[in-house]
């Protein structure tokens, strides 16, 4: 491997690419989106046919409480292996490959594949480990998917991991040196899902990555970026496919267990393929999930969010401030000097407390117009969150250990990771 990364717990990866397909059949977006869109899935089959495509390699989430999902998975490892023999893949060894991804917006955000070494990935709340979750992970989430990594030969990656880069050192200088690398495919994503190319880094700009990438976890720019002071370096922080990076992080932890100690970095399942994209990156955008709340009395939650904090407070002021709707009026509760870097925090806080104590279910919803229309139906309440800066989100993981769930979108369903790129786990 190479050494210059041995620090960051990242690596060129031997990657696996078809060698003869048709790209717009072989890529299908992550197996997470359209789960209850049932004609999604089976538009995407009548697309791909009998063609080689990754859609006989993943299993899509909606079928993964299926009482034939045992079979779906017999399935889904034979098709690995027939692929393996059958010379359906090429191997490009020790290589990192830079992709642009043109979203359905039309703005083009750029990503970097490459592996991590699970050994310094840690989705514990308050971890110090160099790759950390952003949001809690739900442990009874793991084991179904684990059942479907375990005996898989090859490995797909929809995991998104983000580097906060606001001097754009690492991913962007390769956007102006295409004409240096070699391109690996160029086509249009089915399904609305628009356009990917892709090119292998040389070994010059693999080593230049590798330094730029050190650069950004040094304890003098972590004081700088947020004013913490002998604080362990985040250098990524898990953007997208949070719970599939812990299923890896799971198998490989499983086999540990039956594997000497001296032999587990030549473990191929040590190591997870993701694709690092630039928290800064302008065409990436943090969307906030809203909240309402069902099955309540609004004047009364209103009351005890304001007890619940004291010194809360109707209206706009210093502190954070939330937007309500309710019963056909909207206003502000400002909560001064919180506890916790964002709104949505404190908001979640009281929220979770509130129906516990007394009832109430609490949905989380994109779009400002949606909210205010459930929220303002009898026995509802809506509370619209502000946006998190980008500026904040490393800071507050850093901070607070983990954001709260559903804190921030990124992007929609279609502009998801498309599977292309595959790796050998066993």
């Amino acid at each position: 491997m190479n050494e210059k990364f041995k620090a960051l717990g990242f690596y060129p990866a031997d990657i696996l690419l078809p060698k003869d397909a048709d790209m717009t059949k072989w890529a299908v977006v992550a197996c997470d989106q359209f789960t209850s869109q049932p004609e999604y899935w089976q538009a995407v089959e009548e697309t791909v046919g009998d063609a080689p495509s990754t859609l006989r390699l993943i299993l899509p989430e909606a079928r993964l409480n299926d009482p034939e999902v045992d079979s779906h998975i017999r399935s889904i490892n034979g098709s690995m292996q027939n692929y393996l023999d059958e010379g359906v893949f090429k191997a490009l060894p020790d290589s990192l490959i830079y992709i642009e991804r043109t979203q359905s917006d039309g703005r083009v955000r750029r990503g970097l594949i490459g592996m991590v070494d699970l050994e310094q990935y840690d989705f514990t709340p308050g971890s110090g480990a160099l790759i950390r979750a952003t949001e809690g992970t739900v442990l009874s989430r793991i084991p179904p998917r684990v059942r479907v990594r375990q005996d898989a030969p090859i490995e797909l990656p929809h995991v998104m991991l983000l580097i906060d880069d606001p001097e754009r050192t690492v991913i962007e200088p390769l956007a102006s040196a295409g004409g240096e690398m070699e391109k690996l495919y160029d086509f249009d994503l089915q399904q609305g899902g628009g356009h990917l190319a892709g090119w292998r880094l040389t070994a010059a700009q693999t080593d230049a990555a590798a330094e730029a990438l050190a650069a950004l976890c040094t304890e003098a720019e972590t004081e700088k970026k947020y004013g913490l002071k002998g604080a362990a370096p985040l250098l990524f922080a898990v953007g997208d496919g949070n719970h599939s990076l812990a299923t890896a992080k799971q198998c490989y932890e499983n086999l540990k267990k039956v594997t000497p100690e001296s032999e587990r970095a030549a473990l191929p399942a040590r190591y997870a393929l993701v694709e690092v994209v630039n928290n800064h990156d302008d065409a990436l955008t943090f969307e906030p999930i809203h909240r309402v709340v069902f099955g309540v009395e609004p004047e009364a939650l209103l009351e005890a969010f304001k007890a619940y904090y004291p010194g809360a407070h109707e209206g706009r002021g210093e502190g954070h401030t939330i937007a309500y709707t309710c019963a056909g009026r909207t206003g502000f509760v400002t909560v001064p000097q919180p506890k916790v870097q964002l709104a949505v925090g404190t908001l979640q806080a009281f929220l979770d407390s509130y129906v516990q104590d007394h009832g109430g279910e609490i949905d989380y919803i994109h779009g400002d117009e949606v909210t205010d229309e459930l929220g303002s139906k009898p026995g509802n309440i809506g509370f619209k969150l502000p946006a998190m800066g980008k500026e904040q989100l490393f800071k507050t993981v850093m901070a607070d250990g983990v954001l709260p769930r559903k804190t921030f979108s990124m992007g929609h369903a279609q502009d998801k990771r498309y599977y292309v790129e595959a790796r050998k786990i066993k």
